[in-house]
């Protein structure tokens, strides 16, 4: 399998981010995807390469033109405003909630910032935008070596995206990289693609992208979000609406769900895209799963991810993989690469 790696992904770290009430440590840290490169070149898994350059209008094809450009100049536009910003990451701090306005982009910084986010988690630092375009990057890549003929391709980025939404940030994602595949997939003639979400925390951004689409079915496991972040979608009743509906599927699942569990929910997931008849496949693969990860509360070991990768084999399908969480740092290239290991084993 192919491996498209962002080499600018070190350039988004993060200091801090609001957890639980308090400044902590950013949990999502670029040794995440060092750790998987590493594992990936151990096992020699498969040719590791950068990104095609891709213009901008290939991001306005999931996002909107006026977030793109914000987060284009953010970093900039954070420092204007007082040169010692340049030692401090920019964080949101107010939002616009129920009634009010969202259609008049505010002047003051702040304000656009509090617009095109939705918690506090999630540094913008110096280097985010050239990572988070990379990483885009890796993921258009990727779709377009699948749409080429490869049988499957990995997009190893951070940071991560599946968050992210037509016009907000959030969850530690800036660019939605899943989506922007899925939507290059159908550009490039599939005329049905599923994105697979099997990261703990539900992809709200993805979600909202599709939510009114029939040609990308999105289909979720995840901690139930009644008590997991980001709480506010991910619900079982959420099934698409208007030419989209019956093309959302959401499968929360409770805090401490073991592997038989969750294994039952990917057969169930794999079923609903095989009804579907998709024509190619992206997985968001976050193995936040992990039972040692530590913003998370599923139990998955590390030998289960072979199975993973061997259960999203058997879809047959042209497949794109795209990094999205996993916070165990020690733990995260193995897991990571024992999903691609065992799809490559199956296929």
């Amino acid at each position: 399998m192919i491996t498209f790696y962002n080499d600018r992904h070190s350039l988004h770290q993060g200091r801090v981010e609001m957890f639980r009430g308090e400044l902590v440590p950013c949990f999502e840290v670029a040794a995440r995807a060092d750790r998987v490169l590493d594992e990936l070149r151990r096992r020699r898994l498969g040719a590791i390469e950068p990104a095609q350059a891709f213009d901008d209008a290939a991001l306005s094809r999931i996002h909107a033109s006026r977030y793109v450009e914000f987060l284009r100049g953010a970093w900039d536009e954070w420092v204007s405003l007082d040169p010692a910003n340049a030692r401090r990451d920019a964080l949101p701090s107010v939002w616009p909630v129920r009634g009010h306005r969202s259609d008049v982009l505010p002047e003051n910084f702040a304000a656009r910032m509090g617009l095109f986010s939705f918690d506090a988690g999630t540094p913008l630092t110096a280097g985010t935008w050239q990572a988070a375009r990379s990483g885009a990057w890796c993921a258009l890549s990727a779709a377009g070596r699948v749409l080429a003929g490869e049988r499957a391709a990995f997009a190893l980025t951070r940071p991560p995206g599946h968050h992210a939404g037509q016009d907000f940030f959030g969850g530690y994602c800036f660019l939605n990289n899943a989506a922007l595949a899925a939507q290059a997939l159908r550009d490039g003639g599939a005329g049905r693609v599923a994105v697979l979400d099997i990261d703990y925390h539900h992809g709200n951004g993805t979600q909202c992208l599709f939510y009114e689409r029939a040609d990308v079915f999105y289909l979720s496991l995840h901690g139930d979000p009644r008590s997991e972040y980001p709480f506010y979608l991910g619900h079982a009743d959420e099934t698409g609406a208007g030419a989209g509906l019956g093309f959302n599927l959401n499968l929360p699942l409770p805090r401490g769900t073991g592997f038989a569990a969750w294994f039952a929910a990917l057969a169930q997931a794999l079923r609903a895209i095989a009804d579907y008849r998709a024509d190619a496949l992206v997985v968001s693969l976050g193995v936040d799963t992990f039972a040692g990860d530590p913003i998370s509360g599923f139990r998955l070991q590390s030998d289960d991810y072979f199975q993973v990768g061997e259960a999203l084999a058997t879809a047959g399908l042209p497949s794109v993989f795209v990094f999205e969480g996993g916070y165990a740092v020690a733990a995260v290239g193995i897991n990571t690469a024992n999903v691609l290991e065992g799809f490559q084993r199956r296929s």
